[in-house]
Parts: structure tokens; sequence; C-alpha cells
């Protein structure tokens, strides 16, 4: 564009130029913002229903949307849709079998959300499990700027509101710390100081490293094959916490329980062969 340096401001000429290049900008960039804006008036109103806990119909959905992204409903649905099982941990279910009648539930075993109460307040679950998972993927202990680094990418930023989220700074280093979801400490003897992320003690009493990777794979598109290391780490996680909640157990009974269960299951149905066959020829 070019700018008039007269200081009696700019001519008509200007004007002209700078109108036609507002008419004229770009319609597939007009479309998608007008998409995006259905997208984020759905994800609120949506979210109202979930935390009344009632089901939403889809004349409801249809009220919030404009005249123009009625025709394009069933693109703003699956986003708003896919918005709400990332963001917040709430998957959206049709119920049959009422027609176009939908309800809300939390997919996640996260209690942080319940806690809320305010029907002002986002759901944060889903946020939550992906920090927790980016912890995980980093090998237990990530550095906070490789956390920063991840979630600019996502379009959030330190010290900037979030439509959802909030300030996402002080959600992460305050509100999650203090309800012991994460821990947030400096790296010792760093100069100039670092701080990093760990999971806190709430953490695996309420999910496990098998659901996170599990969760962010599912969003992603991705089979956990690809990511055999972390899938395998998760496994071994997951057994030592079932070993856990058993209790001490003896020698005998220990060796017992490691026994693979196949093997059984195999010789049980032998066995059962054998007695039908046995049962057939004393006839």
């Amino acid at each position: 564009m070019a700018w008039s340096t007269s200081v009696e401001g700019p001519s008509s000429q200007d004007k002209e130029d700078t109108s036609s290049l507002q008419t004229s900008a770009d319609p597939e960039s007009q479309c998608r913002d007008r998409v995006d804006k259905n997208v984020t008036d759905l994800v609120r109103i949506m979210i109202l229903r979930y935390h009344l806990r009632k089901p939403i119909t889809k004349a409801q959905m249809l009220q919030v949307v404009s005249k123009r992204g009625k025709r394009q409903f069933p693109v703003i649905f699956k986003k708003a849709c896919k918005c709400l099982e990332v963001i917040c941990g709430i998957d959206v279910k049709e119920v049959v079998p009422a027609p176009h009648s939908y309800v809300l539930v939390n997919s996640l075993d996260l209690t942080y959300d319940e806690m809320l109460g305010d029907h002002e307040n986002m759901p944060k679950n889903g946020f939550l499990i992906i920090i927790l998972g980016m912890i995980f993927l980093e090998g237990n202990c990530a550095q906070e700027e490789a956390i920063w680094e991840f979630l600019n990418m996502m379009g959030v930023y330190a010290g900037r509101e979030h439509f959802i989220y909030g300030e996402p700074r002080k959600l992460l280093t305050r509100t999650w710390v203090q309800e012991n979801y994460l821990e947030y400490q400096q790296v010792l003897h760093s100069d100039p100081p670092c701080y990093q992320f760990r999971w806190g003690p709430r953490a695996p009493a309420e999910t496990s490293k098998l659901q996170v990777p599990e969760f962010l794979f599912k969003i992603k598109g991705i089979d956990h094959i690809s990511f055999s290391c972390w899938y395998e780490e998760a496994l071994r996680d997951e057994q030592e916490r079932a070993q856990a909640r058993i209790g001490p157990v003896g020698h005998a009974a220990a060796k017992f329980m490691a026994q693979p269960l196949l093997p059984q299951l195999k010789n049980e149905k032998k066995s059962s062969r054998c007695v039908r066959k046995g049962t057939h020829i004393s006839k």
C-alpha cells in the first residue's frame, strides 16, 4: 500500500485504494474466519449444556450459528466436536433413538473440571492431559522452554488471555501446581535460572502413563506402534501400578500370578475336549 505523506491527510485516491483493498480481501480467508467464529460460539453453548448436564439438540445449535453458517453446519459441528475432545476432554455422543440430540460426557478420569462448579469456567481436562503427555514424552521431566515452544504452536502464549484456558502461565505454574497435578521446579545450578515441569502426585492418582499417550495418539490419529518406546514404558508403569494395588504377596503367589494366562486357557480348553470325548465314549 502507498501511504500518503501529506500533512493534510490521505487523498481521495488513497481512500479509494484502501476501500478497494478491503472489499477485495481474500474470500477464502473471510470464509475461514466465519467458520471459526461459528465454531467458537457453538463450543460455548455446548460447554454450557455440559455444565448443566443436559443434552443439546441440532435445533439449539443452529440457533447460535449465523445464517451463512447454517449451510456449513456439518463442518462447523465436526470442528466443534474435535475442539471439545482435544481441549476439554469431552465426547459428543448422539442420543439413540432421539433424532439429532446429543449428550456431552467427560472422556477422561481427571476430576479438575468437576470441582470448578462455576458455569462460566471452561473445562480444561483435555489441555491438562496434553501438558501431562508432553512431560511424559520428554522423559517424565519437561523444560519450561520446551513446553512453551509447543504451546506457541497451538496458539497459546504466556501472558496472553485465552478464551478457554484463561492466562495459561498462571494455569500451569500456579493453579495446577496448587492442585498437585504439576510440579514446577527450578533446575539445579541453572544460571540464569531455568524451570522444569514434572507430574504432581495427583496426576498418577487420576490417570496413568498408558491413558495419557493413548489420548494424544487418538486426537492425532496416530497408532501407538509408531511410538513403541513410550508405549512400552507406559505398559510397564501400568503393570507396576497393578502390582502395587494387589499389595505384598508371597513368593509362590507372585510366581503364579506372573505366569502367562494364555497357556492356562489352552490347557483348560484341552481338558474340556478330553472330558467331552470321554463322556461320548462312555455313552
